[in-house]
């Protein structure tokens, strides 16, 4: 049952305002991401409704994580 909860929350859709707040960054950058590629993964609810997956965001996250400045990002 824990783990199907833990999927359940992985999987749960928040709105660019949220993401972006767990990102650290404005709503205006994940808009300028979307339309230019780059970001995390989105789902487009509707023509003007846009979520995103938390589990998407931490893999953002990951995708970007380095030990050291000489150590190049995957996504870069």
């Amino acid at each position: 049952m824990a783990g199907s909860t833990l999927t359940q929350m992985a999987d749960r859709l928040i709105d660019e305002r949220e993401a972006a707040s767990i990102l650290c960054y404005t709503p205006r950058a994940l808009q300028n991401w979307r339309h230019r590629g780059g970001g995390p993964k989105f789902v487009k609810v509707s023509g003007r409704s846009v979520r995103y997956r938390i589990s998407e965001v931490y893999a953002w996250i990951d995708a970007r994580t380095v030990a050291n400045t000489s150590e190049r990002s995957s996504q870069a």
